[in-house]
């Protein structure tokens, strides 16, 4: 089997998300994700990965891993991981399909058949522009679906809580700091700032005790004062994780915030590369690595991560706030990693617009989710998508080499 070609696809409508498709001389697709900065991504995968890996046999993915970066941003979560990442995916996506197994049965089986899910508390445009990441691009507006939960939790926190639970879902990741971290661009939170961002923790608590686990997203945003100010005050409502305390830029801090307060610490979200993961690790100070799959490396990197990990006796849990196609692999690894305990969802991109990009989608029922049926990832793109007025498709073939 050889790459005849590799196709990429951007939405104008989900200006974040990139699709990669690997062609191949049997007819079998293979199909990747990445988000953020997509022409960036999309340019690697066509200027550098396409020229080595067309004629090549794209299930030899572990021979192709040095080759699919280039000379420079091969550490951290570069435009070139990125695109790397999409590509990862893709070439397992073929290789299960070559095996006619899934991915998670590929790899030596699972440990489990479902997992149980949390829901990160975004609403349905949540940094669906060009913007960045912040209260600017929270996509806080007209009332688009019952799943509004970024503007729920904000302004009716038990009643977000109440219908997850209702759902089956027990677990649910808030971050209202995040206005105090942008008024002093993370340098410092004033009393009234830190009381007003514990209110939705303090309602849920109130109200339903602990029938439902909370998580705190700190968004990278403060420095290491701030952020252990804020873990410590969130030590009353005893989050399952505080997440991402600091600017994630110098690790040591990580451990510093960790061993100042009580509230477990996890990380990683916007992390790449196993080197970044095992300096984390090496803080001997964290919860919970966080990796985004398609930011990390791909599938072949977190494999890589979440057994090292293993070895520290730290779990792993795989962020799903971006794409369809990347909720679907991470929910294959999550079923294989033993250290795999919960996994992420939007419960208002899940039932809102990812099914409308894709074939299908990890069954979600009474709180836990699993894979679709069916080999490699169980899913492809929907023929629709490539078509419509708003797409932007790419192609690569030998011929353009």
């Amino acid at each position: 089997m050889k790459v005849t070609g590799i196709e990429t696809i951007r939405l104008e409508r989900q200006p974040n998300l990139l699709w990669c498709r690997l062609l191949t001389d049997s007819g079998l697709v293979g199909l990747g994700e990445t988000f953020y900065g997509p022409e960036a991504a999309e340019a690697h995968i066509h200027r550098v990965i396409a020229p080595y890996l067309i004629g090549k046999d794209p299930r030899a993915v572990e021979r192709h891993q040095a080759f699919l970066t280039g000379y420079v941003g091969y550490v951290g979560s570069s435009a070139e991981i990125r695109g790397r990442s999409a590509v990862d995916i893709a070439c397992w996506d073929i290789l299960g399909q070559a095996a006619n197994l899934p991915l998670c049965d590929l790899w030596g089986g699972r440990v489990r058949e479902d997992i149980r899910a949390y829901n990160t508390c975004a609403g349905y445009s949540y940094v669906q522009t060009e913007a960045t990441q912040g209260t600017g691009n929270f996509g806080l507006g007209e009332k688009a679906g019952p799943y509004e939960d970024l503007k729920g939790f904000l302004e009716r926190p038990v009643e977000v809580a109440e219908s997850l639970l209702e759902m089956g879902i027990s677990a649910m990741k808030i971050w209202p700091f995040d206005y105090a971290a942008e008024a002093s661009q993370g340098q410092a939170i004033t009393t009234g700032e830190l009381k007003q961002g514990l209110v939705p923790f303090e309602k849920i608590r109130a109200a339903l005790g602990d029938r439902i686990d909370l998580m705190a997203e700190l968004h990278g945003l403060w420095n290491r004062p701030a952020a252990i100010r804020i873990a410590r005050a969130l030590e009353p409502v005893a989050p399952l994780w505080v997440e991402d305390p600091v600017v994630m830029d110098h690790l040591v801090s990580l451990g510093e915030v960790a061993r100042a307060t009580r509230c477990p610490i996890a990380a990683g979200e916007t992390r790449g590369t196993r080197a970044d993961f095992r300096a984390m690790l090496e803080l001997e100070a964290l919860s919970t690595l966080i990796l985004d799959l398609s930011w990390c490396g791909g599938i072949s990197e977190a494999r890589k991560v979440a057994a090292m990990a293993e070895a520290w006796h730290v779990p792993v849990a795989f962020h799903d706030c971006t794409g369809p196609v990347v909720l679907a692999a991470s929910t294959h690894l999550a079923l294989h990693a033993r250290n795999c305990a919960i996994q992420e969802i939007v419960r208002a991109f899940y039932y809102g617009w990812y099914g409308e990009l894709v074939t299908a989608l990890p069954p979600l029922a009474n709180g836990r989710i699993t894979v679709p049926e069916g080999p490699g990832l169980g899913l492809a793109l929907n023929a629709g998508v490539p078509k419509r007025a708003d797409a932007r498709v790419r192609r690569t073939t030998a011929a353009d080499l």
